[in-house]
């Protein structure tokens, strides 16, 4: 299975970079085994039965990008560097590991400056950035709230910084537990009155936790798939959500996760025989084609970049040959590509049944 087998060509005007609004206008490409159906997001309910459920993540992104200086002492008196961070992931120390740029005018032990009295310490560098924040707690989450921007993909940031506009569209209606670095993106398209046509409808709703990290960004470098190694990313299915499943599946329902993040967890949560049980701990599973689904049935997600473990993951659900037709379908009929496009709603099979 080669890298080049996930490979397309994509238009660069077909990369969205700002929400449709109101965010369920965006168009829905429907997916039910060979037939395919243009439609828009408001269309779900009607593409779903009383008694399906929607996973749902429910992370909250937080403004992860700083910028800061960097003094220090020199011959030639107090010199300064522009540093840019990216924050990652909190450490068990108290410490954050991150990225920065440019990562070699920076030392240990030295001080990055921020806005919003915001400071941080380089207390690592041999196996990665880690930095110790002068602030913890509520007053550090406040600092980060006023100092930072929102995080968003190198294909967006390439073409606009990001603005004030941003923390409200690169955010779930239902973001609660602070942790992304990224969004569950396919869920940017919910609104409150979206939410209450499905509960009308009889779909119900179960959150999930996955805290998507930068990784979800990198390349696959590697020609053989196979052996490619994820990134792992810390998620919890608490009891709850493991019964709503469960009586779900006993009932007849379907399982639908919105987002690949939302089916990586519940697949990685999952017992052989699809039984949700709780669950928490960090997953790097990694889904390409010949991947067995042992409790989901269908997918709500976005368009995704080629050659990515997205586009593996996509086409492990469809199948390779099927996935292929409908990005080409996708592209053919102009719909908006990655974080900030359109959705699709994938069912390999009429009754989407896995086992």
């Amino acid at each position: 299975m080669k890298l080049d087998d996930f490979d397309f060509d994509l238009p660069e005007g077909l990369i969205a970079t700002r929400p449709a609004k109101p965010r369920p206008s965006a168009r829905l490409l429907h997916a039910v085994g060979d037939e395919i159906r243009d439609l828009h997001v408001f269309d779900l309910p009607d593409l779903l039965q009383p008694g399906d459920r929607l996973i749902l993540n429910d992370t909250k992104v937080i403004p992860a990008r700083l910028t800061g200086r960097r003094w220090r002492e020199s011959a030639q008196g107090t010199v300064s560097a522009k540093i840019e961070v990216t924050l990652l992931e909190p450490q068990a120390n108290g410490t954050w590991s991150a990225l920065a740029r440019p990562l070699r005018k920076l030392a240990l032990g030295e001080t990055v400056i921020f806005d919003a009295g915001l400071e941080a310490e380089v207390a690592g560098l041999d196996s990665g950035l880690t930095l110790r924040f002068n602030q913890t707690g509520e007053a550090f989450d406040t600092a980060l709230n006023a100092a930072g921007a929102m995080p968003l993909p190198p294909y967006i940031a390439a073409k606009r910084p990001a603005d004030a506009q941003d923390r409200e569209d690169y955010q779930t209606v239902w973001a609660r537990r602070q942790g992304a670095v990224a969004a569950p993106t396919a869920s940017l398209h919910f609104d409150e009155g979206l939410m209450a046509a499905l509960a009308a409808r009889g779909v119900g709703v179960t959150f999930v936790t996955l805290h998507v990290g930068a990784g979800t960004f990198l390349p696959v470098t590697v020609e053989d798939v196979t052996t490619h190694r994820m990134h792992a990313e810390w998620g919890e299915v608490t009891e709850q959500a493991a019964a709503e499943m469960n009586t779900t599946r006993a009932a007849g329902g379907r399982i639908v996760p919105v987002g690949t993040t939302a089916l990586r967890l519940i697949e990685t949560a999952a017992q052989e025989d699809g039984t949700m049980v709780p669950w928490q701990g960090d997953t790097d599973i990694f889904i390409y084609p010949g991947y067995r689904f042992k409790i989901t049935q269908g997918l709500m997600t976005n368009f995704h970049l080629p050659k990515s473990t997205l586009m593996m993951l996509v086409s492990a659900l469809m199948g390779p040959d099927r996935i292929r037709k409908i990005y080409t379908h996708a592209i053919t009929e102009n719909y908006r590509f990655f974080s900030y496009g359109d959705a699709s709603l994938l069912f390999p099979t009429l009754g989407a049944i896995c086992r």
